[in-house]
């Protein structure tokens, strides 16, 4: 099976514009998740806001221990130490989506539209492979502005722990 160079996440708003301005360079997930290097994340941001607001490209993937993660991504995962820890809780690895060039849409995609130019759309509870001639992509690419200015680039470190992960 190919995996879909698209797929569509959702994030609590806070997460979504820390990636779009910058500061939040990677996202952090309990279970690994079936992606390539250079697929395209699109964000859906939760209920109350329930819209796609862009999207950044995979960089690289990992699957590490919850102390591996926090040593080599935690200043860039938009979260504290505590919350860090109590999200993995219980895990014994934890994955990371090291993301880069995040774009905004023009137009954030709300749920409404979402079900309309996908008929029984459900928005996705982890994530959700989408199909690179769809609707949905079709309508998310005809509608991003000029990549997102960085705000925070990765350090020398963290960029020799990416590639050596």
């Amino acid at each position: 099976m190919t995996v879909s160079a698209h797929a569509l996440i959702s994030l609590e708003e806070r997460f979504a514009e820390g990636i779009l301005n910058g500061e939040k360079l990677v996202e952090l997930r309990r279970r690994p998740m079936r992606l390539n290097i250079g697929a395209t994340v699109w964000m859906y941001v939760k209920v109350p806001v329930g819209e796609v607001i862009g999207s950044a490209q995979v960089r690289s993937l990992h699957t590490l221990t919850p102390q591996t993660l926090w040593r080599k991504y935690g200043n860039v995962s938009g979260l504290s130490r505590t919350e860090f820890f109590d999200y993995l809780s219980g895990v014994e690895h934890g994955f990371v989506l090291v993301l880069d060039s995040p774009v905004r849409l023009k137009n954030p995609v709300p749920l409404e539209r979402l079900r309309i130019l996908n008929n029984g759309f459900q928005p996705p509870q982890f994530f959700q492979h989408l199909a690179n001639d769809g609707a949905l992509v079709t309508a998310f690419s005809g509608n991003v502005t000029v990549r997102a200015p960085t705000t925070r680039s990765m350090t020398s470190r963290q960029q020799t722990c990416i590639v050596a992960a």
